[in-house]
């Protein structure tokens, strides 16, 4: 009989929150048999939403959390002070066994916070970094830290670049990923400080393959499967990757709708187009992990709708399967830093 995944989703986090997130719970539900959610938030609103599908019973539970935390309230106070707060009351799940996942689009801040002093850090990791898949020309890349710490330090990103190499060799199949660390040029003197500290360490770490510097204009290419960078960097360039992505599909469309002859084209290219700019979707790989806490807590964008968290949910089952955190606890656990 299948282990069923149990996933606490944040029903109240995110702008389209409750209607997307119970639609994408119920669609995740409704393709994976192996999945439980626990849907948290104002319950009398969360059922509102649940009457307007129909789902099997059993496998989505509401759990009421009288208050919400804004994404303009400071995270450490907000954490402090609701207790009843839908994301506080999902940590304590991860945290107390109840639920082996954590899924949110709410606070960024909060669940950061949250998931540092509710669920907790693995023995020896110095920081938890948020790693999205990013879609490239030759599949995914992991983007590592892409909004968790933006005061990073060489032995961070040490560890952001072994806990990413874990996440691709085991929920991706990527063998002996690649890893790069984000710089302004090839060349191993160039950088910054901190690009210059931990170059050499990440070249003389024996649990990585690192194949030396990126540039950003590298990263949609698939030049390397595990992206590190200090949390600022990383989310500058996702922002930019996905607004020139958006920006993109957008021209583009407009441009075949110019002409009757750009009509004729569009109908031709339309199933090729319409495979290519799929794969450039970054709501088709789900959330970013927190990677390297005591349970697995995974922030989804604040513009998710219900396809991104029916995917990150999902995600979550292939994360538990593979044991992620217990490989990372055995890589890194009892190790206090470079």
């Amino acid at each position: 009989m299948e282990e069923t995944i149990k996933v606490a989703v944040d029903a109240m986090g995110g702008d389209h929150a409750p209607g997307e997130i119970v639609k994408g719970a119920i669609d995740a539900v409704t393709l994976r048999p192996d999945i439980k959610v626990y849907l948290i938030g104002r319950q009398e609103v969360v059922e509102q939403q649940l009457a307007k599908h129909s789902y099997q019973g059993s496998r989505i539970e509401v759990v009421h959390a009288p208050e919400v935390i804004d994404t303009a309230e400071p995270p450490v106070l907000a954490v402090r002070r609701k207790k009843q707060s839908s994301i506080v009351l999902g940590m304590n799940m991860v945290k107390e066994k109840k639920a082996d996942a954590f899924v949110s689009a709410g606070s960024s801040g909060a669940i950061l916070v949250g998931g540092q002093v509710i669920v907790g850090r693995i023995k020896g990791v110095e920081r938890p970094p948020l790693a999205p898949l990013i879609p490239t020309e030759k599949g995914v890349s992991l983007l590592i830290d892409c909004g968790a710490n933006v005061d990073a330090r060489s032995s961070h990103l040490v560890q952001f670049a072994k806990m990413g190499s874990i996440y691709m060799e085991n929920v991706l199949g990527v063998q002996n990923p690649r890893v790069a660390i984000v710089n302004i040029g090839a060349e191993e003197e160039k950088g910054n400080a901190l690009v210059k500290e931990t170059f050499p360490l990440l070249k003389n770490c024996p649990d990585i393959n690192f194949v030396g510097s990126i540039e950003a204009r590298d990263i949609p290419h698939g030049e390397a499967d595990v992206i590190v960078c200090e949390a600022f960097v990383g989310n500058v360039i996702l922002k930019l990757y996905e607004g020139v992505g958006a920006t993109l599909v957008g021209m583009v469309k407009a441009g075949m709708m110019e002409t009757l002859r750009s009509k004729i084209g569009a109908l031709l290219v339309k199933p090729a187009l319409k495979k290519t700019l799929k794969s450039f979707d970054a709501s088709e790989y789900g959330g970013a992990p927190l990677l390297g806490l005591n349970g697995l807590v995974v922030k989804t964008h604040g513009s998710s709708k219900a396809k991104e968290v029916t995917n990150s949910i999902i995600q979550c089952v292939t994360f538990k399967e593979q044991e992620i955190n217990e490989k990372i606890k055995k890589n890194i656990g009892g190790s206090h830093g470079i």
